[in-house]
């Protein structure tokens, strides 16, 4: 049996398939699109393909993420919370807390005993997002993938006080034109994303291990950056990006099961080209 979870983010879109001992399959990560269902679509016929499993044979598919609602041939839809809470745990049963930046909102997770207890989430306002980094790539004309590195080279990190995207470009302009350095520029905006994050997860009372997942956890300057406020390390799955999809998966499972034991299992049919709504 396959189970498959499909998180479609509002920068990136996840697909994991499990087995029914939990073991990771397949994986897809892909940009998302403006047409989310033919996206779904081509995602789920690429993590079917990488394994050779028609999509008959998927036992149960659950969507979460920005665009679930646009996913016609899942068996159900659910929040991203549970999922990235899943997911995180099945890397590292220990936490107790997760971080998770993704291009347009930072949520925080409080788990407890094998549960999702508690969250607060920035989805209002860029500034403790990927998206602010990718202002600042831009501005500093630095590919996106360069900037952790880079800033790992800073001597005296500025500071970036504003709130804002609009006006903290304005301070990075500043700074630069003031002759600072870019690794010190870099790094003091990495701080001040790190610090935001942190200030809204203290709410719910930082508890080890903490782990930090999302696309910007792939990025070496802001995880450090995020262990200076803590003052502890923190923890990072080898792909910061599946943990929502895998938690989707691994819920499709444990939905299967217990539906299974009363008796109340409905495979559903599903064929991709019945779903492509776009040509």
């Amino acid at each position: 049996m396959y189970f498959v979870g499909l998180d479609i983010g509002s920068t990136m879109t996840k697909a994991v398939m499990v087995d029914d001992t939990r073991e990771i399959v397949s994986t897809v990560v892909q940009q998302t699109g403006p047409e989310h269902r033919r996206l779904a679509n081509k995602v789920i016929e690429q993590l079917l393909a990488e394994v050779s499993v028609p999509i008959e044979e998927v036992t149960f598919l659950v969507a979460t993420g920005y665009g679930r609602i646009n996913v016609p041939f899942a068996d159900t839809q659910t929040t991203e919370l549970t999922c990235h809470a899943k997911g995180v745990m099945y890397f590292f049963p220990s936490v107790g807390t997760a971080i998770d930046v993704g291009g347009q909102d930072a949520k925080g997770l409080r788990i407890r005993d094998g549960r999702l207890e508690n969250f607060v989430m920035n989805d209002k306002c860029a500034a403790g997002t990927g998206r602010f980094l990718e202002v600042l790539a831009d501005a500093l004309a630095v590919r996106l993938d360069d900037l952790g590195p880079l800033s790992l080279k800073a001597k005296d990190p500025v500071t970036v006080a504003s709130i804002c995207t609009i006006f903290a470009q304005q301070e990075i302009v500043s700074h630069l034109s003031a002759g600072a350095p870019i690794e010190d520029v870099i790094a003091g905006v990495h701080d001040a994303v790190a610090g935001r994050c942190v200030r809204m997860t203290r709410a719910l009372g930082i508890v080890p291990d903490v782990v930090l997942t999302g696309g910007v956890a792939k990025n070496i300057g802001f995880v450090r950056a995020v262990e200076e406020r803590l003052g502890e390390p923190v923890r990072v799955p080898e792909d910061s990006l599946i943990t929502g999809a895998l938690g989707a998966a691994l819920d499709a499972r444990d939905r299967y099961h217990r539906a299974t034991a009363k008796g109340e299992v409905k495979r559903k049919e599903r064929k991709l080209t019945e779903a492509k709504f776009y040509e």
